[in-house]
């Protein structure tokens, strides 16, 4: 089966807890973001892109996983991650099966446009140089 008809996928339960608790905690850090999100949507994401299609997936990955929709991640740092990760592989095991998000639940945007649409909204901040 190639990867374009793939309809599920194993990933760590840091990546899919990055999605729901809006905290990095994958173990692949970025990587996993971008894999999961680029995963589930079938887009190829820009990082400016994120936290858009991050709140696409996050209703569907706590459909997926309703055990995971009272995880508190709150109390993460830089120093702490690793250890509350443990604590979360050891509760909810260390892979979980993710499905893609239907078709219609993904707004497909050309990365440069959204990128300018972004930068009107907070005209005052950019500073072209």
């Amino acid at each position: 089966m190639s990867n374009e008809e793939r309809t599920e996928r194993e990933f760590h339960v840091g990546d899919v807890l990055s999605i729901t608790t809006g905290r990095l905690v994958s173990p692949r850090h970025m990587d996993g973001i971008y894999d999961i999100l680029d995963f589930m949507t079938g887009d190829s994401l820009f990082t400016h892109q994120l936290p858009r299609v991050s709140d696409e997936c996050k209703p569907y990955l706590l459909e997926q996983f309703p055990e995971l929709k009272g995880v508190d991640a709150s109390g993460v740092n830089t120093k702490n991650w690793k250890e509350w990760l443990d604590e979360q592989v050891a509760k909810y095991g260390e892979k979980l099966v993710v499905k893609l998000i239907p078709k219609t639940a993904h707004t497909v945007k050309n990365p440069v446009e959204e990128m300018f649409e972004m930068k009107e909204k907070v005209s005052g901040i950019v500073i072209n140089k």
